[in-house]
C-alpha cells in the first residue's frame, strides 16, 4: 500500500469531518443565499486554495516530482459542452443532496441511508460515462 496515499486520504477525511462538509445541512446552508446563509465553508475553500497556491509555487520550482517519474500533463483549456454539462450536473447534485463526492464517500461510515443512495447514484453515473466514452478516464 502507498503510505502517502493513506495519509493523504486520512488527512482529507479528517478535514472534511472537522469542516462540517460531511453534514448536508452545513453545505446546504452555504448554498442558501436567500435564507440562513452559512459562510463558514467559504473559509474552508479559501484555506484549501491558499494551501494549493503555496504548494504549487514550491512544486513549480522542481524539475521532477519527488514521488513520481513525471509531472502530469496540464489540464485542457477547452471549455466545451461536456465540461459545462459535467459542472452543471455536479452543481445540481451538490445543491440537491448537500453532498460533494469526496465527503460523501467519507460519510459512508455514518450509515445514513441517503449517503448510500447518493454514492450509488454517483457510481452509476460514473459507470454510464465510462460506457459511453472510455477515453474519459483520468488514469
Amino acid at each position: 500500500m502507498n503510505l502517502l496515499a493513506i495519509l493523504g486520504g486520512a488527512l482529507f477525511g479528517a478535514g472534511v469531518c472537522i469542516s462540517g462538509m460531511v453534514r448536508p445541512s452545513k453545505v446546504l446552508g452555504f448554498l442558501d443565499f436567500g435564507g440562513a446563509f452559512d459562510a463558514s465553508l467559504l473559509l474552508v475553500m479559501a484555506s484549501a486554495l491558499a494551501v494549493t497556491v503555496i504548494a504549487w509555487r514550491i512544486v513549480a520550482k522542481r524539475r521532477l516530482p519527488r514521488f513520481a517519474t513525471a509531472f502530469p500533463a496540464p489540464p485542457s483549456q477547452l471549455v466545451d459542452l461536456r465540461l459545462v454539462g459535467g459542472a452543471a450536473i455536479f452543481g445540481v447534485g451538490w445543491g440537491l443532496s448537500g453532498y460533494c463526492p469526496g465527503p460523501a464517500v467519507v460519510s459512508l461510515v455514518s450509515g445514513v441511508p441517503a449517503v448510500f443512495v447518493f454514492c450509488a447514484a454517483m457510481a452509476a453515473g460514473m459507470f454510464v460515462v465510462e460506457l459511453r466514452d472510455p477515453s474519459s478516464r483520468d488514469d
